[in-house]
């Protein structure tokens, strides 16, 4: 919905009806356009540094900018800065961009609120906070009470809020704090009943949860660092530890350890009814091993239910001894089993969902009941089952989107979710289980005019023929006259899905980008989780070529069907999306205007050298073996860059990185730069901390769609006009 004293706004709806958007000229930047002079700075190339990959010598010039403490390092990471900096204060409109992001993101905002103890707890963001903050309420409609307030965990805003978890009677928070980005975790525990903190400080942990069990937690960590290792040292032994509130962590009991396999990971958690520990081991992102404790007993040991990582599965809630298990073990697309933990064996399980024409994304347990969330052709669907697995009725969403998050109990049949859609901001909806009636109990307020705008799912073929969906939104009523600014956005990896949720990019680019006429487009291309295992396994290790296909076969959709041009065309994805649009780049740089890759693994032969990059090997494969080293070479996009004219790059990455170290950007945009052979700029934007707090999504944000804009000879028009 759009703020009430937004009145150009108001016009939007009927304007977008003349054809072509018919904007005006009030709020319009269009600056003399002309190449910003850019001067790269020497970058050396140490020639001595060459491995050798079976028989293969691989040469490594730019290896010394892995150590990014190092001085040479820190050099030529400011040089770059001033370069990128000096590049942005030439854009005339970079101002105007960040003044309209920030308008935008400027709204209440909630999540689905959680009953814990006598109190409802809810996140909220009053608009332009860094963080989201914990308020509760003793009733729905009740004063909010805040409680945890991550903006105060650091001045700049980098500290940032991770994983957190409620005693079982409400009385205690533990809650992680992200420092700066390193990927690394401290618990902290606030007492809720007097609002104070408790002494516990609970230190190096990673990818964890936080799970109570009666007086304490357990949680998983790494070894504390030793003396002189940098934060891209890779981590290894992951254990689960249980800590008791009000000890030091270091009497904390270990629960879980596996000395003979470094490279696993370990976590573990506790059911609702505090009867289970459940234990979760695997060897990377996707497939992992599934053990139980009885904690009722005191019997430390864990029951085996599967030791393999062939397959992935979930407890969502159990029901006295059956555990309700999601699975893709003999289903691809998912389906729900119980396994009792006095048969756990694979002849004894029952299946409650079977496999359907659908993904089962997600399941869960409440009122004595079985809530799914399917995925049908990339969007969300829900629908109610019996605890016994007898189909009820299914649930009414608001259209074609995303469903973001469930909240309930096992207890309650009062449920609330999120919805989101291309072009609306989520929206919280309360849910009662037992008549299906459902209302809305939060929706935001927006300076985004969602009326204005149309989305449509195409379904275009690949280059081996597979047919692969899109989604195009797009302003009513704009004329496609194949010279949109566009932007096609994708990821491809880790079976995770990329579904239509307002903000698909995290800095609010696609609004901006309609605003402006111009087109946006969401590719669901293999790789990702939308169809399921198949679909996933269908663009990993040596079928990545696969996902990279299916990215430039949607840039070719849009320039075929007159949505754009290549001259208009702008590509961008973060992480395992920043790889994608580097192999991109560096296989078609004829194909695109702009190239916007995020935090991206650029150097596939290495990536597994840093933090906790060997997990990801079950995707991409790893080049210590032959196979592996013959395709990662075949597309690594730091190994491909050869003497081109390739488009307008904004590299974008954060000095410290504890998930995708910065030295795949920094090797990646020496690479570039030392072989453009065309005018575009080629830049690398590197943020001094890290962190995603709303300040920085804005300032990135809007020098991304300035580089945008800007190389693609385009002015920028926003409601109201001026800077």
């Amino acid at each position: 919905m759009m703020r009430k004293n937004s009145w150009l706004l108001l016009l939007l709806p009927l304007l977008a009806s003349c054809g072509d958007g018919g904007r005006g000229e009030s709020g319009l930047i269009l600056p003399e356009f002309r190449d910003i002079r850019v001067k790269y700075p020497e970058t050396f190339r140490d020639t001595t540094v060459v491995d050798d990959y079976f028989g293969k010598k691989v040469a490594d010039p730019y290896r010394w900018l892995e150590d990014g403490s190092s001085e040479a390092a820190a050099r030529w990471v400011q040089q770059q800065r001033s370069l990128t900096e000096n590049y942005f204060s030439n854009i005339p409109y970079r101002e105007a961009i960040r003044n309209r992001l920030a308008a935008l993101w400027n709204y209440e905002r909630y999540s689905a609120p959680m009953k814990r103890g006598n109190y409802y707890y809810i996140f909220k963001n009053d608009g332009l906070q860094n963080h989201d903050v914990l308020y509760r309420m003793a009733s729905l409609d009740g004063p909010m009470e805040p409680v945890l307030n991550p903006n105060n965990f650091s001045p700049d805003g980098t500290a940032s809020l991770g994983e957190y978890g409620f005693s079982k009677d409400g009385s205690l928070l533990a809650y992680q704090v992200s420092e700066g980005g390193s990927g690394w975790r401290t618990i902290f525990v606030r007492d809720l009943s007097t609002g104070g903190m408790l002494k516990d400080t609970v230190r190096w942990v990673k990818c964890s949860p936080v799970s109570w069990y009666r007086d304490g937690f357990f949680y998983s960590r790494y070894p504390e660092p030793r003396a002189g290792e940098g934060p891209s040292a890779r981590n290894e032994f992951h254990q689960v530890y249980y800590h008791r509130v009000g000890t030091p962590q270091s009497e904390d009991e270990l629960a879980y350890t596996d000395r003979r396999n470094p490279q696993r990971y370990a976590s573990a958690e506790v059911t609702q009814d505090e009867r289970f520990l459940i234990l979760y081991t695997s060897e990377s992102t996707s497939g992992n091993a599934l053990y139980f404790r009885d904690l009722s007993t005191g019997d430390p040991f864990f029951t085996p239910v599967v030791e393999t990582f062939d397959y992935d599965f979930t407890v969502v809630g159990n029901d006295q001894n059956a555990l309700y298990v999601l699975t893709n073990h003999k289903a691809p697309k998912g389906r729900l089993i119980r396994i009792s933990t006095l048969q756990p064996d694979v002849r004894y399980w029952q299946e409650v969902i079977p496999e359907s024409a659908d993904v089962l994304q997600e399941a869960y347990l409440f009122g004595r009941k079985i809530v799914a969330h399917y995925l049908h052709d990339a969007s969300s669907q829900a629908r109610v089952f019996s605890l016994d697995g007898a189909p009820g009725q299914s649930l009414k969403l608001p259209g074609m989107g995303a469903i973001l998050d469930f909240s309930g109990r096992p207890d309650s049949s009062e449920v609330f979710y999120e919805f989101t859609a291309l072009t609306q901001p989520p929206t919280v909806y309360r849910l009662g289980l037992n008549t299906m009636a459902q209302s809305v109990y939060k929706q935001p307020e927006t300076g985004f005019d969602s009326r204005a705008y149309v989305v449509q799912q195409v379904k275009y073929k690949s280059y081996d023929g597979t047919m692969v969906p899109m989604f195009i939104v797009h302003r009513k009523g704009l004329k496609l006259d194949g010279a949109r600014p566009t932007l096609l956005y994708g990821n491809g990896g880790f079976g995770i899905p990329v579904l239509p949720v307002f903000n698909p990019t995290g800095y609010m680019l696609f609004p901006v980008v309609l605003e402006n006429d111009g087109v946006c487009a969401l590719a669901n291309i293999r790789g990702g989780g939308e169809f399921g295992k198949a679909w996933h396994e269908a663009g990993a290790k040596g079928r990545k070529q696969n996902t990279f296909d299916d990215f430039q076969a949607a840039a070719e959709y849009l320039i075929a069907n007159n949505y754009t041009s290549p001259k208009k065309l702008a590509i961008h994805g973060a992480s395992n999306g920043g790889l994608l649009v580097g192999a991109c780049l560096a296989q078609r740089p004829d194909l695109y205007a702009v190239a916007l890759p995020s935090t991206g693994v650029f150097d596939m032969l290495r990536y597994q050298k840093f933090t906790i990059g060997w997990a990801w090997a079950d995707d991409y494969g790893a080049s210590d073996n032959r196979a592996g080293f013959d395709y990662l070479m075949s597309y690594s996009p730091l190994h491909n860059i050869g003497r081109e004219a390739y488009p307008a790059t904004l590299i974008t990455t954060a000095g410290h990185d504890g998930i995708v170290v910065p030295a795949h950007s920094f090797k990646f945009a020496a690479a570039l730069q030392a072989h453009q052979q065309g005018n575009a700029p080629l830049l690398i934007r590197i943020e001094p901390g890290a962190g995603a707090s709303t300040g920085k999504r804005i300032a990135q944000g809007a020098d991304m769609l300035a580089f945008l804009f800007y190389n693609m000879k385009e002015g920028f028009w926003h409601p109201g006009g001026g800077e």
